[in-house]
């Protein structure tokens, strides 16, 4: 793998990492993920595509210019700096929230040649309970104080759906240490998700790249709705179910990974 940075238009370096040759597709995580949790999507890929990861602001290996901004369109710039690194256009893969990246990525006119999103966390209306306003705020509130546990507890909370007493079993567990690292970053993902929440959106209409949107057929009833819903919506796109897989499909890269190749070759 090769690794490097790339700067961001506020100035935030950006830490990618490069597996195989071929045609780049740009891989991107969602919520409490960095670049290592879709390495074992990369090396899956890599005999087929350049699979490329990075990490998002503030997480792993890049900084953040603009810590708690939590501005959809740093993010935006962030990606289109990735796909400059790599040669001006790439494919891009995203994993829930980061798959509204991807997508946001389209909407804003970046050079993505084709879009495929694993699960984006969409909701058909009567399918789940929105989450409660005003999550943003008191996630950088959480954030400037550095509460990382409580600013993770409350978006597992509020934005997963996870019961309260199911998150305070989580904080023992061997994963919350990683989980709670990227906790300030978890207004990104709200934002994000805020404006995509909808899978009608009528911006959808006017996508013109080719676009896969997947589920497990194990996960969520809403999930499902909501990725079918966002493929009706786009002109041309397909929906893909993945056969007893659920969310946590990145930590089973090998089921995941036969149907990206073919979609990206």
């Amino acid at each position: 793998m090769a690794t490097t940075t790339v700067t961001s238009a506020d100035g935030t370096t950006i830490a990618v990492e490069t597996a195989g040759d071929g045609t780049p597709v740009v891989l991107i995580g969602g919520a409490f993920n960095d670049r290592s949790t879709v390495a074992g999507l990369a090396a899956a890929l890599a005999p087929h595509v350049a699979a490329v990861t990075y990490d998002r602001r503030g997480r792993g290996g890049s900084d953040d210019k603009d810590p708690a901004g939590f501005r959809v369109e740093r993010e935006v710039e962030d990606l289109a700096a990735v796909l400059a690194h790599v040669g001006g256009s790439a494919g891009v893969f995203g994993h829930s929230s980061g798959a509204l990246l991807a997508l946001e990525g389209v909407l804003s006119g970046l050079p993505i040649s084709r879009l495929a999103m694993y699960e984006p966390p969409v909701i058909v209306p009567g399918t789940r309970p929105a989450p409660p306003a005003g999550a943003l705020e008191r996630l950088r509130a959480l954030t400037e104080a550095g509460d990382r546990d409580a600013a993770a507890a409350l978006f597992l909370t509020e934005q997963v759906g996870v019961p309260a007493e199911v998150v305070e079993g989580m904080k023992s567990g061997p994963a919350w240490g990683f989980m709670s690292g990227q906790a300030h970053t978890l207004g990104y993902d709200v934002a994000v998700s805020a404006r995509n929440a909808d899978p009608r959106d009528a911006r959808l209409a006017a996508i013109g790249v080719p676009v896969l949107v997947q589920n497990g057929g194990a996960g969520e009833a809403w999930m499902a709705e909501g990725a079918a819903a966002l493929a009706a919506s786009v002109p041309g796109a397909r929906h893909e179910v993945l056969p007893g897989e659920d969310h946590a499909v990145l930590q089973r890269p090998e089921n995941l990974a036969p149907s990206l190749a073919a979609f990206f070759a």
